[in-house]
């Protein structure tokens, strides 16, 4: 690894008299200190020389301007937008970490405003269509000369200021536009962003990408390792990169919860962030409360609390007391955050008895709505998602989320900024971008499903959704209410609010489109091997090898301490157990195959866990789940089972709420059973015997019961509980299999006869185990330090590049084919999937409606919960297209790519639209369209745009090898779609 950048660091206050840094300063201020502080760090790469003169621009680890300024403000700039912009004026990259209200903008205006002053190009990126749009309109009134680049939309492509989605900027990239060369600066908005699975990659492809001579800027909202980032760049472009993190809030927030059920608000976390414990002690004694009164109480009662899941019963009334409290007590306007776009519309329907709006202000939004809808078609502005929204606005409540018709969902934004919307109804995404503060956000639930589980709420989206509480210049302190249904933990809830902010992690990961775009680089400047190096994950990676060098040298002392020498007859004993072990774990990992191991994995089967070094011990089969692959990074992942086992835990370990944690059972430790998760892998043995289990778990004496049927177990049979024969028991024939089974029978027998068996002279054997497990880990570490992350990843290269041959992407020689020259200019849909059916005639026999309708399976959208039946015209295709995506899996699954030959084709061919869109396309109405499936109109629209930018790019791709008649097939199938309401202009624009 290159020598490491080195940072300097201090912390610069408002108060003047304060001009030396403080001395041994470790880190960010501890939350939130009254004054405005910021700290600044700079990463400088070793040997590098500043050419700046100091008077005027200070030095490297304290950037003053003194110049003339190139924008100048109508206010006092914080200390943080001081010390950026003179991080801007050195003509350094900075990295601006800062809560979403505190005026990050204002530093990327500055930006914008020295390319100007030197006649440089200046490029604006983010991670949203949406807030592109809307970046583009400010600008546009701020700078005039602006332009606008994103799939749907491009607006002065020659401007000296262009705003576009990071896409766009990856694509200019690849294909070395002559744009890049006039560009001084890139703005990244929404860093943070990056963490994002599935298209956080393309920010660190375009980042690794960018030419030296460029300098970035990036705003993000807090995150915990700025400076590792700032380091990576310094890393990655040899050149200074510095770091302007506050957590100062220009207005403070004070976090209140209200318990469902229960009245009133209890204030958790004052506005100087010190948390109440008095307070919280009081608001848990509202929920025992509660439960004396539950046993009484009717279905539909009071303690149901089920606010947060229906948004019907004692949950609207709990909402609506809230949204009445707050305006009786002028808290407006105010946004209440669900997780739900249905729950969203739900809880704005059931404030029918409230409105907010005096008679002049019904009358403006009257106005701005219908000049609003005269941008549709006739028959358009009829639709009931618009004429619904009109009687809401009105009275001053409105409703935020994607599933809105765009037009309706900007007119929202737009009266929300002007006031006229009293109480907004949104969910997260409504958190994402631009500056539209309120007084009082509501949280309506802590939990949250991930399309995993339903989880508590992290510190980092509750700072990012709070930070919308609170107007700079018009409230003294902003206010969160959170509205919860269930006891929770205080330490929980601490996190929750007071948490560090999430660190930005990479989600980096290799993908065809890239392969072959850098593959077909003529000038060979960049190659996969140059961009896996130069990866965030790769740096974040290196950064942990110094301290596993530490842990190794740590164990080797402890290994040398352990005296075993002379005892053979250990070292044979503990060998045996050694073998064992291997063969087991080989033998498990064939038996718990899912089609092999279900069948044996009733409820009541006593099964052994174990996970890496330590073992769980016995527990007791509930369930098996099936659970999508939600959380892997590579879309082949697939779904995985999880059994749900009753395991010995320690006691008290799943008080309030949190999960419970397994402890290997002790003699004479008093535990108890609980039902945990446990994943197929972690099943180490498996038992002959049932227990029968009771039909309600809940009770602990229940479980309890459990436990001392295993322990009576565990006296019966001391040589061990009998294990599954997997040849005898279970049926398996497979040689493999039978052989290793009689090898561990084998094993067995030397084991059960050996002397130390009988005698277990425990210390030593205590210590001889001890040394082996610390040579064994001192061996995995050396070779993790060896092999590195590269290795993986060139492991996964080399694989991907034998599915590209196979393909026939590239040539035996590596040289991009006519096929992989198509695959290059696809990034919207799987390049290689649409490739195969442009080059097997599955287009060619269709017209360009059926294109349209096929083409839309590879846009991502919502799953619809409607059976799908297909007309005949499009059953085919569909049938085509899925038996390519199983050849293509099939293939992959060849070359050692972990994909799950059915998932690859589930979550590859989407077909939930191909009705909607074939009918669109013909020329049915959107009205018509609407009725045919339960997607929300604003999935429909986005997915419609997307499909549009599809299109574009397999006609562009189709041209670049001569297929002029698939080209004008699919410019066909794009002009069709381009129409009525799908392609309404946005209202910024």
């Amino acid at each position: 690894m290159e020598e490491s950048p080195t940072i300097g660091k201090r912390k610069i206050f408002e108060e003047s008299e304060v001009t030396k840094p403080p001395t041994q300063d470790t880190g960010p201020s501890k939350r939130r200190s009254l004054s405005r502080t910021c700290v600044h760090e700079v990463a400088v790469p070793s040997g590098y020389t500043p050419t700046k003169d100091e008077s005027i621009h200070g030095s490297l680890s304290n950037p003053v301007y003194n110049g003339e300024m190139a924008k100048t403000y109508e206010f006092k700039l914080d200390p943080f937008q001081q010390v950026s912009v003179a991080c801007l004026e050195r003509n350094e990259s900075v990295l601006v970490s800062a809560h979403t209200s505190a005026g990050k903008t204002a530093v990327a205006e500055y930006a914008i405003a020295m390319a100007f002053r030197e006649k440089q190009r200046v490029i604006y990126t983010s991670p949203l269509k949406a807030l592109s749009n809307q970046k583009y309109r400010e600008l546009q009134q701020d700078f005039k000369d602006v332009g606008l680049m994103t799939g749907d939309v491009t607006l002065s492509p020659n401007a000296s200021c262009l705003v576009m989605t990071t896409e766009i900027l990856r694509g200019m990239l690849y294909r070395g536009s002559e744009v890049l060369k006039e560009v001084a600066w890139v703005i990244f908005d929404e860093i943070h962003y990056m963490r994002d699975k599935e298209r956080g990659v393309v920010w660190e492809e375009s980042i690794i990408f960018l030419p030296p001579a460029i300098k970035m800027v990036f705003l993000s909202a807090t995150m915990s390792n700025a400076t590792e980032f700032a380091e990576w760049i310094c890393h990655l472009h040899h050149q200074p990169c510095h770091v302007v993190y506050t957590d100062f809030r220009p207005t403070p927030l004070q976090h209140y919860i209200f318990p469902i059920g229960g009245s009133g608000l209890y204030l958790v976390v004052d506005e100087n962030e010190q948390f109440r414990e008095d307070n919280f002690v009081k608001l848990q004694g509202t929920f025992s409360k509660q439960k004396l009164g539950d046993g009484n109480k009717s279905a539909n009662g009071k303690a149901s609390g089920r606010i947060a899941k229906t948004g019907s019963g004692s949950g609207g009334s709990d909402i609506y007391k809230i949204v009445k409290m707050i305006m009786e007590r002028k808290f407006q306007p105010v946004i209440i955050f669900s997780f739900s776009r249905r729950e969203c519309e739900q809880h704005a329907m059931s404030m029918s008895k409230l409105d907010f709006s005096t008679q002049e202000e019904k009358d403006s939004v009257e106005e701005i709505f219908k000049n609003a809808v005269l941008c549709l078609n006739e028959e358009d502005r009829n639709l009931p998602a618009i004429e619904l929204m009109l009687p809401l606005l009105k009275r001053g409540i409105a409703v935020h989320h994607s599933g809105l018709l765009p037009v309706i969902k900007e007119l929202v934004e737009l009266l929300f900024q002007e006031g006229l919307v009293k109480a907004l109804f949104a969910t997260e995404t409504f958190a994402m971008g631009l500056n539209m503060p309120a007084k009082t956000v509501v949280f309506t639930a802590v939990r949250k499903w991930d399309g995993d589980s339903h989880r508590f709420i992290g510190s980092g989206e509750y700072i990012q959704m709070s930070g919308r509480a609170g107007r700079r210049g018009k409230d003294e302190r902003g206010i969160c209410i959170t509205m919860i249904d269930e006891q929770i933990e205080m330490n929980a809830l601490k996190d929750m609010i007071l948490g560090k902010p999430a660190p930005l992690v990479s989600t980096f990961r290799l993908s065809y489109y890239s392969i072959l775009n850098l593959m077909s680089r003529a000038d060979g400047q960049f190659t996969a091997e140059h961009v896996i190096k130069n990866s965030f994950h790769q740096f974040q990676y290196e950064k942990t090898l110094p301290d596993i060098g530490k842990k190794v040298s740590k164990l080797e002392q402890e290994a040398a301490s352990l005296d075993t020498s002379g005892k053979t007859e250990v070292a044979e004993y503990h060998k045996l157990k050694l073998d064992m072990a291997q063969f087991e774990k080989r033998l498990m990992s064939e038996i718990t195959r899912p089609e092999r191991v279900l069948y044996y994995l009733l409820p009541g089967r006593l099964v052994k866990v174990r996970e890496g070094s330590t073992d769980w011990g016995w527990g007791v089969v509930v369930n098996v789940i099936k659970k999508s692959s939600g959380g892997s990074t590579l879309p082949s992942r697939g779904g995985y089972y999880i059994v749900d086992t009753l395991l010995h835990c320690s006691p008290g370990s799943s008080e309030n709420g949190s999960r419970p944690k397994p402890c290997p059972p002790t003699p004479g430790e008093k535990g108890e059973m609980h039902v945990v998760p446990v994943q197929l892998a972690l099943i180490s043995a498996l038992s002959t015997i049932r227990v029968s289990i009771p039909a309600d778990l809940r009770p602990l004496e229940a479980r309890q019961s459990i436990l001392l049927a295993v322990q009576e177990l565990g006296t019966r049979f001391p040589q061990g509980l009998p294990k599954l024969n997997p040849v005898k028991d279970m049926k398996i024939e497979d040689p493999e299999i039978v052989e290793l089974v009689s090898q561990i029978e084998e094993l067995e027998r030397k084991l059960f006869a050996h002397p130390l068996h009988k005698s277990q002279d425990e210390g030593q054997i205590r210590c001889f185990q001890r040394k082996a497990e610390v040579n064994h880990e001192i061996q995995q570490l050396k070779s993790k330090m060896r092999d590195s992350q590269i290795q993986k990843f060139r492991e996964e290269l080399k694989n991907r590049s034998r599915v590209l041959k196979k393909l026939g992407h590239i040539g035996a020689d590596g040289v991009v084919q006519l096929k992989g020259r198509a695959a290059c200019l696809i990034d919207t849909g799987d390049e290689l999937l649409v490739t195969e059916l442009m080059f097997n005639g599955t287009f060619n026999d269709l017209d360009h409606h059926q294109v349209a309708a096929l083409a839309s399976c590879f846009i991502p959208v919502d799953k619809s919960n409607e059976q799908i039946q297909l007309r005949t015209e499009l059953a085919k295709p569909l049938q085509q297209l899925q038996d390519s995506a199983r050849r293509i899996a099939e293939i992959q699954h060849e070359c050692k790519l972990e994909v799950n030959v059915d998932e690859y084709v589930e979550s590859t061919v989407r077909p939930y639209l191909m009705d909607v869109v074939y009918c669109w396309s013909r020329g049915a109405t959107f009205a018509e369209i609407i009725q045919m499936t339960d997607i929300f109109e604003g999935s429909i629209i986005r997915s419609g745009r997307r499909l549009d930018e599809f299109l574009n790019q397999l006609s562009a791709a189709a041209q670049a090898v001569g297929e002029v008649n698939l080209e004008k097939k699919f410019a066909a199938a794009s002009e069709s779609l381009r129409r009525g309401i799908m392609f309404a202009n946005s209202l910024y624009l």
